[in-house]
């Protein structure tokens, strides 16, 4: 085991990536000479040169169609949008041909692009730059949604990504690039499609993705000094979501919670309680709860901006709150 960042994982990733595949090629926004705004390919450019490591003007609906040509001439590109704000500049690349060339061309041509952004509050980065939109992404048919939480994840996520024939998304928390964490020497190819319960348990099922995984899974701890089991559920793959494995939970538990740092409403997690709903109605002991962000422009001053936030301890009354 090595214990490595965050960030060192996405690098040991696209290091690999680039490594394996001649035709992988990583461009975005001062990811060359820079280094990258959150440092994951420092180094980069000296080991595999201009070619291969391609710092872009700041358009990104410019660099985001580059990549989707790229990708249907046979490249394997990874494109960088240094936060997920940026991405909306792009959105109409994204929807309207990354998504949808593969229906439109009757499966003639694929797009088998890899695009990672910076996601997330919890920084200070005020309004403009702490927006959690991963679940807009994930109503899109067509593209596969990642939010990589462990660095085992931000690792093998982007192993598998570069092996799909259609477009990935892979959100990664900017307030995960410092954590550390343990990586196999032999690190295991991570499954795209399924969630992983993260802990076991009996009384209620916390169901989140992302940077709220580990406020989550605090609150299970918290949780067990009372003497309730809370089951923790990493969703990992917001598209396509592996409702399988929330509704076994569910079903075990008859309680649930959902994180999400999103705003409340029309929040991913407004999708996963309909999914209970529909799929265990009947194995609930109370209403399906969420923890969502405040319904207002994420504040700048740290004290409003963690009131803001999902955190430990409102997961923890609303966990309360559903056991009465």
């Amino acid at each position: 085991m090595t214990k490595i960042t965050y960030r060192e994982a996405v690098r040991a990733g696209l290091r690999d990536a680039l490594q394996r595949n001649p035709r992988v090629f990583l461009m975005g926004e001062d990811v060359g000479k820079y280094g990258g705004t959150y440092a994951c390919s420092k180094g980069l450019l000296d080991e595999f040169g201009p070619e291969r490591i391609r710092d872009t003007p700041l358009s990104e609906s410019t660099f985001v169609g580059a990549g989707i040509g790229a990708a249907l001439g046979g490249m394997r590109p990874i494109v960088e949008v240094m936060t997920v704000n940026f991405s909306l500049l792009a959105l109409d690349q994204i929807l309207n041909n990354a998504a949808t060339l593969r229906h439109m061309s009757g499966g003639q041509f694929n797009v088998p692009l890899v695009v990672r952004m910076a996601t997330g509050a919890g920084r200070q980065m005020a309004a403009q730059h702490s927006h959690s939109l991963e679940g807009w992404y994930a109503h899109i048919p067509g593209i596969t949604v990642l939010t990589p939480a462990t660095v085992t994840d931000a690792r093998g996520m982007l192993f598998a990504a570069i092996q799909e024939p259609d477009p990935v998304f892979i959100f990664e928390h900017a307030y995960l690039y410092s954590m550390e964490g343990e990586l196999e020497e032999s690190w295991p190819a991570v499954d795209i499609s399924r969630a992983a319960v993260r802990r076991p348990g009996k009384d209620v099922s916390l169901i989140t993705f992302g940077g709220s995984l580990w406020k989550t899974l605090a609150a299970a701890t918290q949780l067990a000094q009372e003497g309730i089991d809370a089951e923790v559920v990493d969703l990992r793959v917001l598209r396509p979501l592996d409702t399988g494995t929330i509704l076994t939970s569910v079903r075990k538990t008859h309680r649930a919670v959902v994180i999400d740092e999103a705003w409340r409403t029309g929040s991913f997690a407004a999708e996963v309680a309909a999914q209970i709903m529909e799929g265990t109605f009947y194995d609930l002991d109370a209403p399906v709860a969420r923890v969502c962000s405040e319904e207002v422009p994420i504040p700048y001053p740290k004290h409003l901006e963690e009131a803001a936030l999902p955190q430990p301890n409102k997961i923890v009354k609303a966990v309360r709150r559903l056991l009465g």
